[in-house]
């Protein structure tokens, strides 16, 4: 019955996620994590993530370049390492605090003016900086890597494809350091086998509605997504020290 739960809720915040580019897992988690350890969710995770990434890409115009994409990969890596150095002095209460309140600064930014935030090349760079920082130390990077495309590109399509792209490459590197420490134990296996083949079907169907929804819908949900975002870790934080 946990299974077939599950997989309903994974149907339905994977197929948003395919369509928006970002959120599944979140929305997810706020579901099960009634039903289910936190943890084993975070681990069962990651066969949606990529899921979503490679039906979606494949089932879209090429629109994702390497070069761009390897670039945002890199900034995002020497942010993962330099996350881990430079804010060892750092508190994680303040480091998340100042995270938090950058994600809603952004966020009411592309509310209130959608068309207003363009961003520089500084700018993109400072922020695939700060996505793989945060990736690094608390698992988040959704909301950074979307504001800089969403700063970068008009089209839809264009930052939907660049945002599964740069999430798939997160999410194999993920899936291969749970290889490693051996963290598909019981019951994710279970989990995966019985949920796989109905949340595929599902994401292949679901992939359409992209086409289906207007550029300005488009940004306008993203950007909403983001500032609920922020606000959310404002209010998830806790208390220092």
């Amino acid at each position: 019955m946990t299974i077939a739960l599950l997989t309903l809720v994974c149907m339905l915040t994977y197929a948003f996620e395919i369509v928006f580019g970002l959120a599944g897992t979140i929305m997810m988690l706020m579901v099960m994590t009634a039903f289910v350890d936190a943890r084993v969710l975070v681990v069962y995770s990651v066969m949606p993530q990529i899921m979503v990434a490679v039906i979606g890409l494949l089932r879209s115009p090429k629109t994702v370049r390497l070069p761009f994409l390897a670039g945002m990969l890199g900034f995002a890596a020497a942010g993962a390492v330099g996350g881990l150095v430079l804010f060892r002095g750092m508190d994680p209460y303040t480091f998340r605090r100042l995270l938090a309140g950058a994600i809603v600064a952004f966020g009411l930014l592309l509310v209130l003016g959608p068309r207003r935030l363009r961003l520089g090349p500084l700018s993109r760079r400072a922020l695939d900086l700060v996505a793989g920082a945060s990736q690094a130390l608390f698992g988040i990077s959704g909301p950074i890597a979307m504001t800089r495309l969403l700063g970068s590109f008009d089209d839809k399509l264009v930052i939907r494809n660049y945002a599964l792209a740069f999430f798939l490459s997160l999410n194999l590197l993920r899936a291969a350091g749970y290889l490693v420490q051996g963290s598909f134990q019981d019951p994710v296996p279970e989990m995966m086998a019985w949920s796989a083949i109905p949340l595929a079907a599902s994401l292949w169907f679901a992939n359409h509605l992209h086409q289906r929804v207007e550029t300005a819908v488009f940004r306008r949900v993203v950007s909403w997504v983001i500032l609920l975002g922020g606000v959310g870790m404002v209010v998830g934080l806790p208390g220092p020290g």
